[in-house]
């Protein structure tokens, strides 16, 4: 008789053949956790109707911690719903990020407050000197857990946005439920994050020890500042994808370490495609990612522009094998400075599910190509997908600048993403690599007229600009002296401690 577990584990060793749990560990660092169930979440309102009930059934503990609860109708439910599982006796405990929740007032917080839930904003405001760029660091991450039993993690914050209004459609998003071991370790993570903010929580220390309820194994990839751990694994993967990977990005920023890996991917034959949103809730990140299409598309990397309303989900898909779902954008903040937390995968299931999804993405999108560049053939995509769009504008500058008006009316919004997207060969010519070519010259221009606008209010108001530099200057060399000087002191207190600590030994 076969035996079915002999079975996943012959399964797991054949997966891990391409991707060993060791390297796996080194580059998340994370742990190997065996034993999960997984299940997918792509629709807002699916996705948060499974939240709610989730909360309604908890019985030991309740953790939330999200960058952005909104108050709205879905803000409002969630706020409900911990309220109740509060006065039941529920331990509730929620942390959001102060920057993310700017709009939020504060009357949204107080019923929760009152009915005995745990809430903390992440990072406020404070007049302390000691970390100038303190303020920048924000937690980013999507995080539920559920009595040490069932974890949510994704991109999804709670806000209307995601289940859309009668006349906008919704956001798209990314999620994994995760039923299993795994989940506990997820409470570890929030916790953490709230020892950091100096009240102590350890509630899952009590929890008792679960059995396996799944065959797959994942890695919990908390992204800490300083801590480049999702940074470390899109690296792996790069190098480790044999046929394909395939990467979705709200914000696709990414360092040129990052944009060199994919492309020497592309350039070995593997199939790499980047899917961001068309329609950037922040366009000034739409444009600064347009700005470093042109190099990738050179490598024979793939970029696909999504023409719904947003694309939220921070995904990535390598072989068929090999996954990750979480809260991590492409960027700078988010692989270096924020705290994040993603899901790295090892399972066939769920990575045919989100090549399955990426595909379905791919019908409404239009592929970015350089000019002369035909549309590639490769895996076979939906036919309506097959529309692509120069990356060089054509045209006189007023033709142009009337197609940005023009796309920009769709949106209600005025976008100035082509004048952007030459970024990276202004950047080369100004470094005098290569000369520019006319979209070049016109972002030149511009950036030239800025500046001698710049130097003109300077020179009729030279006490004003003056001061105001002054202030600055003085803001941080006064921050950057007082940490100096209380690094300069710990580390001569740790002297002394280490050398009493000889002396005794």
């Amino acid at each position: 008789m076969i035996d079915p577990s002999a079975i996943r584990t012959q399964n797991s060793r054949e997966q891990e053949g391409g991707f060993p749990a060791s390297e796996v560990e080194r580059a998340t660092g994370s742990k190997t956790l065996r034993g999960n169930r997984l299940e997918l979440q792509y629709e807002g309102s699916s996705t948060f109707n499974s939240w709610l009930e989730g909360i309604s059934r908890a019985q030991r503990m309740v953790y939330l911690e999200n960058y952005l609860i909104r108050d709205d109708r879905v803000g409002r439910a969630f706020r409900d719903v911990l309220i109740e599982k509060a006065r039941s006796g529920v331990p509730v405990y929620v942390i959001y990020d102060w920057v993310g929740c700017w709009a939020t007032p504060r009357s949204y917080w107080k019923p929760l407050r009152q009915a005995g839930v745990h809430v903390r904003a992440f990072n406020p405001l404070s007049l302390g000197i000691g970390d100038p760029f303190g303020i920048l660091r924000r937690d980013h991450r999507k995080l539920i857990v559920l009595d040490g039993k069932v974890a949510y993690v994704g991109g999804f914050c709670l806000g209307v946005e995601w289940v859309g209004r009668p006349t906008h459609p919704a956001w798209r998003d990314t999620a994994v439920k995760i039923s299993g071991p795994a989940a506990r370790v997820a409470a570890h993570a929030f916790e953490a994050t709230w020892c950091g903010m100096g009240e102590s929580l350890a509630l899952s220390q009590q929890l008792p020890i679960l059995s396996d309820v799944g065959d797959t194994p994942v890695w919990l990839i908390e992204g800490e500042p300083g801590r480049t751990r999702v940074y470390r694994t899109i690296h792996w993967v790069a190098a480790r994808a044999k046929e394909r990977v395939w990467i979705t990005d709200a914000y696709f920023v990414a360092p040129r370490s990052v944009s060199e890996a994919l492309g020497a991917a592309a350039q070995q034959g593997v199939d790499v495609r980047i899917l961001v949103p068309a329609h950037n809730n922040w366009p000034l990140v739409g444009s600064l990612s347009r700005g470093g299409y042109r190099s990738l598309l050179k490598s024979g990397v793939r970029i696909f522009e999504w023409q719904g309303p947003m694309i939220h989900a921070k995904t990535a898909v390598v072989d068929g094998i090999w996954s990750r779902v979480g809260s991590s954008n492409l960027n700078s903040a988010s692989l270096i400075g924020n705290w994040e937390l993603d899901v790295g995968v090892l399972d066939t299931k769920l990575a045919g599910q989100l090549e399955e999804l990426f595909l379905t993405d791919l019908s409404s999108s239009i592929e970015i190509v350089l000019p002369g560049q035909r549309f590639k053939q490769g895996i076979k995509i939906p036919e309506s997908s097959g529309a692509t769009e120069s990356l060089d504008p054509q045209g006189t500058l007023p033709e142009r600048m009337m197609q940005i008006r023009t796309l920009g009316a769709a949106q209600g919004r005025i976008t100035m993403a082509p004048l952007v997207r030459a970024r990276g060969a202004l950047g080369d010519s100004l470094a005098g690599d290569r000369p520019i070519g006319r979209e070049g010259r016109t972002v030149l221009g511009t950036v030239s007229a800025i500046i001698l606008s710049t130097a003109i209010i300077a020179a009729f108001f030279p006490t004003f600009v003056g001061a105001m530099i002054a202030l600055v200057a003085g803001w941080f060399g006064l921050t950057t002296g007082i940490r100096a000087y209380l690094q300069s002191r710990r580390a001569r207190s740790e002297e002394r401690e280490a050398l009493t600590t000889a002396e005794l030994d």
